[in-house]
This record gives C-alpha cells, structure tokens and sequence, in this order.
C-alpha cells in the first residue's frame, strides 16, 4: 500500500520543522513576498522534495480579499521550480467559474511543464454541483491532480462556519458520497487541503489510503497549534476544542523551546497516524 505523504506547513522562521520532507504544499503570495520562504522550497526542490504550489485561495477567501491572479501562478511556480501548480479556484460560487477558469489556465500550465492542481467549488449549500465539478475534473484530460478543499466540501453542506462537530465529519461524508456515484478510482492523484476539527480527521479517511485513492495531505495544524502553545488531546477529534482558528501568521517566529517542543510533538502524532492507517 502507498504511504501517503504529508505537507506539514509552518511559519517562515520556524521552515527548519519541515525540512526533507518528501512532498511540500507551497502558497503562491508568500513566494511572491517572501525571499527567505522561496529559497526554502527550491532547496527542497533540489534536494528531490515534489513542491505543489497552491493559489492561496483558502488565505485569501478567510482575509476576505479577491483570489490571487491567475496571471502570475506560472511566474510562482517557477520561482520555486514546482511541479504542480493550483488552477485558481472560486470559492461559494457556482462550478462552472471554477471550471471555466481551468479551462483557460490548464493548457498554458501544461505548456510550461507544470501539473495541473484543480480544486473543485460549488456555492454554499449546493452540494450537487460540488460532486459534478468532481466529475468534471475526473473526466477532463486537463486535470492532473485534485484537492478536496478544507472550505468547498464544508460550505457544499453549509457547515463551514460555527459547525464544528459536522465541519469535522463533512469530508468523510463526502468521500462517502462519491463512492455512491462510482468516483473511485479516479486514475488520479487527490489530495487534501488542510485539516478541519483535529487530526484525528486522518483516521475517518484513513479507508480511501488503502484503496489508493488518495496521495497527499496538507495542513499547518500541527505547527501552528503547537507554536501556540496548544498540543494535540485524546478528545474525539485530537482537538478538544476544534481547529485552532487564528489565521497563521507566516512572519511570526518563537524562541521559546517549549512550543517549538509542542510544534514537534503535535507534527510526530499526525505522522504517526499517517503510519499506523498505512500499514
């Protein structure tokens, strides 16, 4: 059975907690911002670490400002020598601009010798589109690799917000639903963006590792909570109290060795789980 590979994300200062891992999850406004976070990952890069560089959408959508322009993904990308690039996705709107906009980008990616990385979205409510922007990316010869996004799949069941407990289960559901309508296998790599109420959301989708359906997993969960002084519980979830919502802040660096201490032990837990649900 494959082991899934996961993209732990953390703060610029603190970049030494991810190092030589095989697989990294980049955002493209900190490469545009960011000197120190670029060299980072071409080092990676180099060092033989696939980079998959996201649009920044999930930043963008919570801060409330509009989606990163599609126009410089292939300039981010090749900052950091990536080998996936995120097609700009929408956010609680309809499919078909999430769609089209794929439409337009894919091919000019591709021609510059990148992946394409395709995030389906529906509006808030509207989980049948979501599950047809699935099947559309399943079916297009332009999609390469698919995110199931920590906000489209909450919002498709209008649970994204002060919904904790269902917030939490909604991926698994999802997966459920697409097994109904014969999604798997979908002969194509997926991955999942981020980690909802806790990291014991890896054991609820632990079933579609051994199915080989899913490659990869990213979240700045286990750096960020502990940086901030909190570690990961024997609650339900791992977290007794849900996802730790204060946005990360890429420039905030500790030298406190008790937190970095917490960063690692919450980032040794998720790896654990990724081990024992691979086996």
């Amino acid at each position: 059975m494959k082991y899934i590979d996961f993209c732990h994300i953390a703060p610029t200062g603190h970049l030494d907690l991810v190092q030589n891992r095989n697989t990294h999850l980049v955002l493209a406004h900190l490469i545009e911002q960011d000197e120190e976070y670029t060299n980072f990952y071409k080092k990676e890069k180099d060092n033989g670490a696939t980079i998959i560089m996201d649009n920044s959408a999930f930043e963008m959508y919570k801060q409330g400002k509009p989606m990163y322009d599609s126009a410089k993904l292939i300039e981010m990308g090749k900052r950091v020598n990536a080998d996936y690039i995120a097609l700009s996705d929408y956010p609680d709107a309809h499919s078909s601009q999430t769609i089209m906009a794929a439409k337009e980008h894919a091919p000019i990616v591709k021609e510059h010798g990148f992946g394409t990385f395709f995030i389906p979205q529906s509006k808030i409510g509207d989980l049948e589109d979501l599950k047809a922007c699935f099947l559309w990316a399943k079916n297009s010869d332009l999609i390469d690799y698919i995110g199931l996004s920590i906000l489209a799949i909450p919002n498709a069941y209008g649970v994204e917000k002060d919904n904790k407990l269902q917030r939490f289960v909604s991926r698994y559901m999802f997966m459920e639903e697409l097994e109904k309508i014969g999604y798997f296998p979908t002969h194509k790599k997926m991955h999942v963006l981020g980690m909802v109420d806790g990291p014991n959301e890896i054991k609820m989708l632990a079933h579609w590792f051994q199915t080989d359906d899913l490659h990869t997993w990213d979240s700045s969960a286990a750096v960020w909570a502990g940086l901030n002084n909190i570690t990961f519980d024997e609650s339900p979830t791992g977290l007794l109290n849900g996802k730790f919502e204060k946005e990360v802040d890429f420039s905030a660096s500790w030298k406190d060795p008790k937190r970095i201490a917490k960063a690692q032990e919450n980032m040794h837990y998720i790896d654990g789980l990724f081990y024992e649900n691979s086996l």
